[in-house]
């Protein structure tokens, strides 16, 4: 996750960090006893292999999923695309919303992005909406990685991060999941495989 301030990695390179440190290790170890002569026997490889991936948190582990509890509860306003078409929060009452806020210097976000592009083709266009949010840089940056990775979500450029501070983002990625009343529901804070079961467990259950 990054957050504005420091753009610090968060828990997702700490992730990669452990990955590499096992990796390293694992090795290490193998070549010092091969130099040693000592072959290490199938089940100390499978003990150790155990202990090793227990050890290494899941690389899409790392978000926090919370309701929403600001005193926005609603959602409003109008977003405006890259294109420069206007989708007001009127426009989608009674339908389901996903809002992601990422940006390009967000190692997790770019990481996530293609996932939540599977997940927007799996749904029923006239009942789910996804939407992105690029926030604090120039919109061609954002355009140009997208179409390099040929996500095709709906782009709503935030140079100002006048929509971040809207809705408090301030780590990214966020995910914000709106219920077709308009109602504001989760907070989604980290990186999500949105390919994987549990996002659209979350979307069912929107009310």
């Amino acid at each position: 996750m990054h957050d504005t301030v420091g753009q610090n990695f968060g828990s997702n390179v700490i992730t990669t960090s452990r990955s590499m440190q096992f990796i390293q290790f694992w090795r290490c170890l193998i070549q010092g006893r091969l130099a040693k002569g000592l072959l290490l026997s199938r089940i100390q490889i499978l003990v150790l292999l155990l202990a090793s991936i227990l050890s290494v948190p899941s690389a899409y582990a790392q978000f926090e999923k919370t309701p929403w509890r600001s005193a926005n509860k609603v959602l409003s306003g109008t977003f405006v695309d890259s294109t420069g078409q206007s989708i007001s929060a009127d426009s989608l009452r009674g339908k389901k919303v996903v809002i992601n806020f990422w940006a390009t210097w967000c190692a997790p976000c770019k990481e996530e992005l293609p996932t939540l592009q599977v997940f927007s083709d799996l749904q029923d266009p006239s009942k789910t909406v996804v939407l992105s949010i690029n926030v604090k840089e120039p919109a061609s940056r954002a355009m140009r990685f997208m179409q390099q990775n040929h996500i095709t979500l709906p782009l709503i450029p935030d140079p100002q991060g006048e929509w971040a501070k809207k809705f408090d983002v301030k780590v990214f990625p966020t995910t914000l999941l709106v219920a077709p009343s308009g109602q504001i529901q989760w907070r989604i804070v980290g990186e999500v495989d949105w390919s994987a079961s549990a996002p659209q467990t979350w979307l069912d259950s929107l009310r």
